[in-house]
């Protein structure tokens, strides 16, 4: 821990005085992880996750190696277009849950508010502009967001379009769950192609293209298949896997690779040994950072988390012949499109299907959708006999600790939880 640290100083040290300099020490620190992760993995990982783990590094040194053939994304973007025209989804989610994992998010929090971006606004937005700001994180080839699940977005995206002075697409997700949206989605899934045709010089091949939706459908599957299978199962997991589940079943989907990692999880399922001890799914982000949820959850038999929302926010019941029309439709129809009431109905049925004994709603700092309903989602919840913890925190900037609160209101609901299962 104490080599992490300093690892996070200096690269916040140089972020304010040699911008390149921190980017190659970041690069250099990561890729010293990557060959840890391929040399030394976590034992007491499955084969699957030890896979994903390093899937998930790859994607997050790739922008730094080769930004021009990386495009700035939101979480939720479809990124099967970009990949056929060759560009890397480069995630701004995903590089603040690094940066914080590096101890090194503190400063360009700091930097981002002292240029005016706000307080309230979500962490992993405000680290990521910050080190933008500062010219730690290089510029992308273009940007592609949507305004999908997060009103942040409408404010970082075309800040970052400014910033690094490249072209930005904005896809455009109305709320309401008919075909007449999905079919204006869709519309505006060719536009942006022709926008990553026009800034690569590269052609969307639709036959290409529907082979790849086909596989994004079998990978959406594969996994649906396997949250269901381990109800009965011990699946051993820290606090990031769960995480980098969420992050690659949107990223890195309709990739040869995500397919290979979830049919990976469906043989290391078919092994495990029978469920034990008390079970959790996890609605929203985690603070992987906290001692508080490590030391409760982390790699514990007596307690685990068996399935985080944001790896199941698509339904693979789309039809790939129609490309367009599939990628719109899991938008349209996605989790956390709409009104809270459909995202409550999928964590509920998702948690059954793990066979969870409770949840956790994770009110992460700056994120209203999440924070307004928390209170129905309980209701909901434990009228579905699941019993719900409202757990309030950042999943990114640890400086808003709160961690004797948290110990003591998660100890006190896994121990709810273990007499309600044991009568």
């Amino acid at each position: 821990m104490q080599v992490v640290d300093t690892f996070g100083r200096f690269v916040e040290r140089y972020g304010e005085t040699d911008s390149r300099k921190a980017r190659r020490l970041l690069k250099t620190g990561w890729e010293m992880q990557r060959m840890r992760l391929q040399l030394r993995p976590e034992q007491r990982l499955f084969a699957s996750d030890k896979f994903q783990a390093r899937l998930m590094m790859d994607a997050m040194l790739y922008p730094l190696k080769h930004p021009d053939e990386s495009a700035l994304v939101s979480v939720f973007t479809p990124c099967e277009l970009l990949q056929e025209v060759g560009l890397h989804p480069y995630n701004v989610e995903g590089f603040s849950c690094y940066l914080s994992a590096s101890h090194a998010e503190r400063g360009f929090l700091q930097h981002a508010e002292g240029e005016g971006i706000s307080e309230t606004l979500c962490s992993y937005h405000k680290t990521f502009l910050g080190a933008a700001q500062r010219g730690v994180l290089p510029k992308p080839r273009c940007i592609v967001y949507t305004n999908l699940a997060c009103d942040a977005n409408l404010v970082t995206f075309r800040r970052l379009s400014e910033l690094y002075g490249v072209p930005a697409f904005a896809i455009d997700v109305p709320m309401q769950q008919n075909e007449a949206n999905v079919a204006y989605v869709a519309d505006t899934l060719r536009q942006m192609s022709e926008f990553l045709q026009k800034h690569t010089g590269k052609t969307v091949d639709e036959d290409r293209l529907r082979k790849r939706l086909r596989r994004s459908k079998r990978t959406l599957e594969n996994f649906q298949s396997f949250q269901r299978a381990r109800a009965d199962r011990y699946i051993p997991s820290d606090l990031v896997t769960p995480l980098y589940s969420g992050m690659t079943l949107n990223l890195l989907l309709g990739t040869p690779e995500e397919e290979q990692y979830t049919q990976m999880l469906l043989d290391d399922v078919e092994n495990a040994p029978a469920a034990q001890g008390k079970r959790l799914y996890w609605m929203h982000t985690i603070p992987f950072w906290s001692e508080a949820v490590r030391e409760q959850l982390c790699f514990r038999k007596e307690a685990q988390i068996v399935g985080c929302e944001l790896a199941q926010v698509c339904e693979p019941d789309f039809d790939p012949e129609k490309p367009y029309e599939a990628m719109a439709k899991r938008m349209v129809y996605h989790a956390l499109n709409g009104t809270v009431s459909r995202r409550i109905e999928a964590g509920i049925r998702h948690a059954k299907e793990a066979g969870a004994d409770g949840a956790v709603w994770f009110c992460h700092w700056g994120c209203k959708h999440t924070l307004g309903s928390a209170r129905l989602a309980k209701k909901k919840f434990e009228e579905q006999g699941l019993p719900l913890l409202i757990l309030d925190g950042d999943g990114c900037d640890r400086s808003h600790g709160g961690e004797g609160q948290t110990a003591t209101r998660l100890g006190a609901f896994l121990e709810m939880i273990g007499g309600a299962v044991n009568e």
